[in-house]
């Protein structure tokens, strides 16, 4: 087993639950100091981490070689640079979604990535549970046949509370809405189940919050097997809820509705003729409970440093989610379908956001 790797937060925000996590793994990780600006906020976040220093400075951070990971907890507009300052300091880095905000800039970074030697992974933990390994299971062992039809839900309620901090809620700051924000996670769980998406038309709308970017949208996908997905997003429901639902030859698999962690939720794998209900129900008594959340995102992460890859979120993931993004608002400007892959003349290649 080797020893933790020294991890420095940068924000105080989502970098409580990234902290919490990895707590739960002290023979994989240390976290050595805990970067933001607001001092009140970050010690607050390090009362039940009292060995982790509180640092108002990233160049402080970036400057200490003791650290070997960079995990990026800001918000999105900030992203990008402070990617490309952790891997030109020597660090490996894990980023917060959305990773960037274009191809172009995640190109830049997949090439600066393979030319330092150095790992990025960007975080998509909603992968991570006992429903996602049933899931890749069933795949990999040939029960499911082929893919037909899919429904993602991403129902949530965000009003006005939630865009009280400045930068939410504007291209800006956010890069994007309930689209890029929201429901990107369970747009990962759509490649990581069906694979890549070909074609993406979208209808996208600000109907909940007063806001410059979309809180509502309705998508229609063709995958490259040619399966036909639909994804419903609303940032205007009473609850929040999420639910994944995928029709195969050989089965039908449907998640619960935790909006949080559609991985850990209790899914259900139902037979389809002649596909036999025995060897589905045989294949999943053969899992044993993984990590899940953040927890299994970061498991992920030290066996990948430590050679046993597999299950790590890649660049190349985050690349596709972001091309994806890039689709959907392409499609829903011009009111038309957009095939991918985008190649480096698409309007959209530098960009997403409104011109």
């Amino acid at each position: 087993m080797s020893n933790p790797r020294n991890v420095a937060i940068i924000g105080a925000g989502i970098g409580r639950e990234h902290l919490d996590a990895y707590l739960q793994l002290p023979d994989k990780f240390t976290v050595s100091i805990l970067c933001d600006l607001d001092a009140a906020r970050a010690k607050e976040v390090l009362i039940n981490s009292p060995t982790t220093r509180y640092i108002d400075s990233i160049n402080t951070v970036l400057q200490d070689e003791s650290i070997e990971i960079i995990d990026i907890c800001l918000p999105p507009h900030l992203h990008f640079e402070t990617c490309q300052r952790s891997l030109s300091a020597g660090k490996k880095v894990i980023c917060e979604k959305p990773l960037v905000s274009s191809v172009k800039h995640a190109d830049e970074l997949i090439e600066l990535s393979n030319s330092k030697g150095l790992p990025i992974f960007p975080v998509f933990q909603y992968r991570y549970g006992l429903g996602g390994m049933q899931m890749r299971k069933l795949i990999d062992s040939g029960l499911t046949g082929k893919a037909y039809t899919g429904t993602l839900e991403t129902h949530w309620n965000r009003g006005p509370a939630y865009y009280e901090p400045q930068w939410r809620g504007t291209w800006a700051g956010e890069q994007g809405g309930a689209v890029l924000n929201h429901a990107i996670h369970m747009h990962d769980w759509l490649n990581f189940v069906f694979g890549p998406v070909e074609s993406v038309f979208a209808q996208l709308a600000t109907r909940v919050n007063d806001i410059e970017v979309e809180d509502c949208a309705a998508l229609s996908l063709r995958m490259k097997s040619g399966a036909l997905v639909t994804s419903s997003i609303t940032l205007g429901a009473a609850n929040d809820t999420s639910r994944l639902r995928f029709c195969f030859e050989g089965l039908t698999a449907e998640s619960g509705t935790n909006p949080y962690a559609p991985a850990d939720d209790q899914w259900s794998f139902i037979a389809r003729e002649p596909f036999n209900q025995t060897n589905i129900d045989q294949e999943l008594a053969s899992i044993t409970k993984p990590p899940s959340g953040y927890v299994g995102f970061f498991t992920a992460i030290a066996d990948a440093l430590d050679g046993k890859n597999g299950h790590e979120v890649t660049l190349a993931d985050g690349r596709r989610s972001l091309e994806f993004v890039s689709a959907v608002y392409a499609s829903a400007r011009a009111q038309q379908p957009v095939e991918l892959p985008l190649t480096a003349n698409h309007p959209s290649y530098g960009g997403w956001g409104p011109n």
